[in-house]
């Protein structure tokens, strides 16, 4: 199966603990779980991850499928399902392959994910997937970041980010490195993890890599429209703030209309 995600891309997703580690929000769920109470039937929630947002909907009773490419990330998510007596089904599939058993009420595509879509064949690919399973009338529901002046042309030096601490105690120091190509729309980012102990000296140090597709928002509306949804709200939060011109996200809720 050819997969339109580049192999190179997944050094940010090859350590599922760590991804737990850094990915801790919850402010979407408020928002999906609006959205997911207006429909009856199957939510699919594509490149789930470790079910960050897919366990939580789970828990209020909403039949899920969780679809990922990487095996890691689902063996995570089954893991932490299964302790929870949350009946989910987790499929490793490609998300611009996508041949699921059945059709959703609701797709959604959050944390970013439509970035990792890097060339305009896999973002057709994607939307004709999500496109094929979708109920007609069904909503998609996907975030991607802003494509901002501030966003862009970052400086090509090392940026501190944030720090978080570990569970074993430990903090990370999280810096980035961005270089942003303008003609393929991609930002490639280098992500720098300084770890130190209790006394704040430095431990060890690691580095991953990935890259970033950006979509303008004129550019996404033709995108949309051309792969058959209907855009029924453009936010620039999951509080569903009007997008501005000093937006950091974009949050699309489209219906499938053809």
């Amino acid at each position: 199966m050819e997969k339109h995600l580049t192999s190179n891309n997944f050094e940010e997703y090859e350590d599922a603990n760590l991804y737990d580690m850094e990915n801790t929000f919850l402010n979407d769920i408020p928002f999906l779980t609006k959205w997911a109470s207006k429909q009856q039937g199957m939510i699919i929630d594509l490149a789930c991850g470790t079910g960050r947002a897919t366990i939580p909907l789970a828990k209020k009773g909403y039949k899920l499928i969780g679809v990922d490419i990487y095996k890691s990330m689902l063996e995570q998510a089954k893991n932490k399902a299964n302790n929870q007596n949350l009946q989910i089904e987790w499929v490793e599939q490609d998300c611009t392959r996508l041949n699921l058993s059945e059709v959703g009420s609701m797709v959604y595509m959050v944390g970013n994910g439509f970035q990792h879509f890097l060339t305009n064949e896999a973002q057709n690919h994607l939307l004709t997937s999500v496109n094929r399973h979708l109920e007609h009338d069904g909503i998609f529901i996907f975030d991607t970041r802003f494509p901002s002046v501030e966003e862009l042309l970052q400086p090509n030096t090392e940026e501190y980010w944030r720090t978080y601490t570990r569970n074993d105690g430990k903090t990370v120091d999280l810096s980035t490195i961005s270089t942003y190509d303008s003609l393929n729309q991609l930002q490639h980012y280098t992500t720098i993890r300084k770890v130190k102990n209790e006394h704040g000296i430095k431990i060890d140090e690691t580095s991953t890599k990935i890259t970033l597709r950006y979509v303008f928002p004129k550019e996404m509306e033709r995108l949309l429209s051309d792969s058959g949804f209907e855009i029924l709200h453009i936010f620039k939060d999951w509080n569903e703030t009007p997008i501005t011109n000093d937006s950091y996200s974009m949050i699309f809720v489209c219906r499938k209309v053809k």
